[in-house]
């Protein structure tokens, strides 16, 4: 029996054109009258063809930067090609970052009606799905805060139960799941399998290869705008894995290793019985309480637990971004957040340009960050496409580009939340060794994920957080252990 074709893509093409890596009126107006139109352009996709069928999964993998998330905007009708065609028949529903599409200054509630009717749906016909769409996105009282105050894996849950729970009959997820704890990974993954029974079809793109290599029926590998592998998921992430570590080893840059622990004596972070109070409907909430630990020099602490545990809420609290209603805490020496993918980007300036206010913004000579510049842009492997508007960007690239900005300027207290969660994997063994090194220099390191391997052997130290409260505290691997016992327990239920 011959399947029905959903998606039919014939040597489909899209260029960008980099005299528009400044898109404002006022920069264009003035570009062209001084007769600056540099006409370089760049094919983030070139010649793809592919067929994709009613019932599939259908995983696309890839390095920051191939043009994965190029592809998923033509499929959604976002981005038009240049050369070729693509027929997709049906609705289509993208998620196509986490919280794509979100109003930051909203509630979650307002902003599933808001998106909702932004696929075409009404008022009534999005009422009928809201308490689905709560009650799948796990966030409780927090659909009536506001979204600037979510973590990005708050947002990622949200942003899927609304694309998922609204019936599409292709759903396109890009790099949408990553920021997913393991509890509502598994859920996530099982909606998937759903919604393909009803569905016509469903197409990942993904960094987790043990995901696409599970949970997909076919794999795309594109590199560098052009597919270089399809068919089974488990030959085609053989593929793209065997050629990760060539380039890798062209740019002298190891596996992910086990940190060798030196930490001293010195305490670099004391927090004493901290507790952050929101309001909310009128109530308070404790987002964290009695929260105390220390962090000595040579610590790197990974920072586990699931999506709405107070995770971010305490990086931004040692960050200085919010003060403790109760207790205290004490940091000493110079602090560097990367606390979201692309935190203090402007999204209509270049990567270049973000580079210069980013760094200023931290507090560094404009001198200074020219002398950093190459490094930044070498360390992200952005040279192609460091002159371009960061809003064409993945969300691996903005990663790339945060987390490089970021450990250039050598912080003595560096803390990363949920901000490695979209790169690739040669970009995040890089990070990975990036803040080993840094041990040496820096203070301390502290990091929110989701990836327990990284946790059992980057970290020295891993704290647990559950419903705001400090569960665990101490080696790495017993964490995890704790951790994954509990979210099995809650399966089981």
């Amino acid at each position: 029996m011959k399947q029905e074709t959903i998606i039919s893509a014939n040597d489909i093409g899209v260029k960008y054109d980099s005299r528009f890596k400044r898109d404002d009126i006022k920069s264009l107006s003035h570009d062209l009258l001084l007769g600056k139109t540099d006409k370089k352009s760049f094919w983030a996709l070139k010649d793809i063809s592919f067929e994709a069928y009613k019932g599939e999964i259908l995983g696309v993998i890839g390095s920051n930067g191939a043009g994965k998330s190029t592809l998923c905007k033509v499929i959604a009708k976002i981005l038009h090609p240049d050369s070729g065609e693509i027929e997709v028949k049906g609705k289509v529903s993208a998620l196509l970052s986490m919280g794509a599409g979100f109003n930051r200054e909203l509630s979650g509630r307002d902003n599933v009606y808001l998106n909702g009717m932004m696929m075409g749906m009404s008022r009534t016909q999005v009422k009928e799905y809201f308490d689905e769409i709560h009650k799948f996105s796990g966030l409780g009282d927090f659909i009536d805060e506001s979204i600037k105050n979510y973590s990005s894996g708050m947002r990622a849950r949200l942003g899927f139960s609304i694309a998922a729970m609204l019936n599409p009959e292709t759903l396109v997820l890009d790099e949408a799941l990553n920021t997913g704890d393991l509890e509502f990974s598994k859920r996530a993954t099982k909606k998937i399998n759903e919604l393909v029974i009803r569905a016509k079809m469903v197409i990942i793109v993904s960094h987790n290869i043990k995901f696409i290599r599970r949970n997909c029926t076919r794999a795309i590998w594109i590199n560098s705008g052009s597919i270089e592998a399809e068919g089974d998921p488990k030959d085609v992430a053989a593929k793209y894995r065997a050629a990760v570590p060539k380039r890798m080893k062209k740019k002298k840059v190891v596996n992910l290793k086990q940190t060798e622990s030196d930490v001293k004596e010195k305490e670099v972070v004391i927090a004493k019985n901290l507790g952050i109070k929101f309001k909310m409907q009128g109530e308070d909430f404790w987002p964290l309480k009695n929260i105390s630990f220390s962090v000595s020099e040579g610590d790197i602490i990974g920072i586990i637990g699931h999506n709405g545990a107070g995770k971010s809420t305490l990086c931004r609290t040692l960050s200085g971004i919010y003060r403790p209603d109760e207790g205290e805490v004490h940091t000493e020496g110079a602090t560097t957040a990367l606390l979201s993918i692309g935190s203090g980007f402007n999204r209509h300036l270049s990567g270049m340009d973000n580079i210069i206010l980013v760094g200023m913004l931290m507090g560094i000579s404009k001198k200074k960050i020219h002398e950093l510049k190459d490094e930044i842009i070498e360390f992200a492997n952005l040279e192609k496409h460091i002159h371009k508007p960061v809003k064409n960007y993945s969300s691996g690239m903005r990663s790339r580009l945060g987390f490089s900005i970021a450990s250039a300027i050598q912080p003595e207290l560096f803390i990363i939340d949920e901000a490695l969660s979209a790169g690739d994997m040669e970009f995040r063994a890089k990070a990975s060794e990036r803040m080993q090194e840094m041990i040496t220099d820096a203070k301390a390191v502290i990091v929110v994920t989701h990836n327990m391997k990284f946790v059992e052997k980057v970290c020295t130290r891993s704290i647990w957080i559950n419903k705001g409260e400090l569960v665990f505290d101490g080696d790495p691997k017993e964490a995890v252990n704790q951790y994954r016992k509990q979210v099995t327990k809650k399966e089981k239920r």
